[in-house]
């Protein structure tokens, strides 16, 4: 699964990237989704890299990102309660770990935003126009919850 958080604005882009990034539900800057790793997605991102930073995820981040940042419709946290009354899953750290394993999904939580907004990173980035490592734009691989942390 891989995490996707648009870096950069959408003033004179391309109109096959825009629209892109409105496939992907990235319609505002430092708004973050999470994907399934399939072909599909994988071409999507290699259209909007140069505007996005993205990476797979480990179950600790999805957990994060759920519990600090996952909102249900009327702008209410995500909860445990909710999730037991949903679904088979106990608790936000259980859940996080069967969807990073692909054996869940977040169409299983129906109120579920599929947008986790996120703060502008704390100690800013180094640079929107470079690639990573020097810069935040691209493929980060594992190194991408550093940048989510930092956003949270």
């Amino acid at each position: 699964m891989f995490a996707v958080v648009r870096i950069r604005g959408t003033v004179d882009v391309h109109r096959k990237i825009k629209e892109t990034l409105e496939l992907l539900r990235l319609h505002r800057r430092y708004h973050c989704v999470l994907v399934p790793d399939t072909p599909s997605y994988r071409g999507m991102l290699q259209v909007v890299k140069d505007y996005v930073a993205y990476g797979e995820v480990d179950p600790e981040t999805v957990a994060m990102l759920l519990k600090y940042r996952g909102r249900l419709v009327g702008n209410k946290k995500l909860t445990d309660e909710y999730l037991r009354q949903v679904t088979n899953y106990q608790s936000i750290e259980e859940f996080a770990k069967a969807l990073a394993e692909g054996k869940a999904s977040l169409k299983d939580l129906p109120e579920l935003k599929p947008v986790f907004r996120l703060h502008p990173p704390r100690g800013g980035l180094k640079n929107i126009k470079w690639h990573y490592p020097k810069g935040a734009l691209g493929y980060h691989g594992t190194e991408i919850k550093k940048l989510i942390y930092k956003m949270r």
